[in-house]
């Protein structure tokens, strides 16, 4: 019996190796993601803009980059991690930076006016369009609210969501899932460590208590300080 659990204890100790070996190879390639994001955020060259306490600003204000962060926090529900924010450090290369760049170019298309000039008059529902120019207001208006029949409307979605917007939303979302991935992988790769410490430490163990030599005997009479004396006069 001994030397089955002291071989379990090998056997359990060589597992927890193993799952080392997988801990240690996740954190390498998690690293070498990190490397790459990082490299193609530095090419990117995107920045976040802080004043001089180290606030978020837009276009020169607090009261801008609070209303972006509201529209990230509330309109989308983004979980924003704080110290993904680092005055010290404002290239974008983080899932919360990226996300909040991302609700910086959408925020300015959904609040921002198009310009839409008519060159011939249009009729459209009833309604009669004379040639001019017309002021749009987006007001909130995501690329599938618009009405892109509507001789304003139609060349306005076109305008504040272009082909530019989107281009942008699709990289800043490809960096956002890019960094949740690597911390997920980061996890995952201290899981693996986790665990195979605790097998190694186990088996480990296991093994090491079974190479002592002390024999526990069982002896053949039960000893007299065991028995009680109401037990012997009933024996006898």
């Amino acid at each position: 019996m001994r030397k089955r659990l002291s071989l379990l204890g090998y056997i359990v100790a060589v597992i927890g190796v193993a799952f080392l070996v997988a801990g240690a190879v996740a954190y390498t390639r998690v690293q070498d993601g990190y490397g790459s994001l990082q490299a193609f955020s530095e090419a990117q060259d995107v920045q976040l803009s802080y004043n001089e306490d180290g606030q978020l600003t837009d276009r020169g204000t607090t009261e801008g980059a609070d209303a972006i962060m509201a529209t990230l926090r509330d309109d989308w529900k983004y979980p924003v991690v704080e110290s993904d924010l680092d005055s010290n450090d404002p290239l974008v290369n983080t899932g919360t930076e990226y996300m909040f760049q991302m609700a910086t170019v959408s925020f300015h298309v959904l609040h921002g006016t198009q310009t839409v000039v008519l060159d011939e008059q249009v009729e459209y529902n009833g309604e009669v369009f004379e040639p001019g120019t017309y002021e749009f207001e987006v007001e909130g208006k995501y690329w599938t609210d618009f009405d892109r029949q509507h001789p304003i409307e139609g060349p306005a979605r076109a305008q504040a969501w272009s082909g530019t917007v989107h281009g942008l939303i699709g990289e800043l979302g490809v960096g956002t899932v890019t960094h949740s991935t690597l911390q997920m992988g980061l996890a995952l790769a201290a899981l693996y460590a986790g665990i195979g410490a605790t097998l190694i430490l186990t088996g480990g163990g296991l093994a090491f208590a079974m190479r002592a030599k002390e024999d526990f005997g069982i002896p053949d009479t039960v000893p007299e300080s065991f028995i009680r004396e109401g037990d012997v006069e009933a024996s006898v």
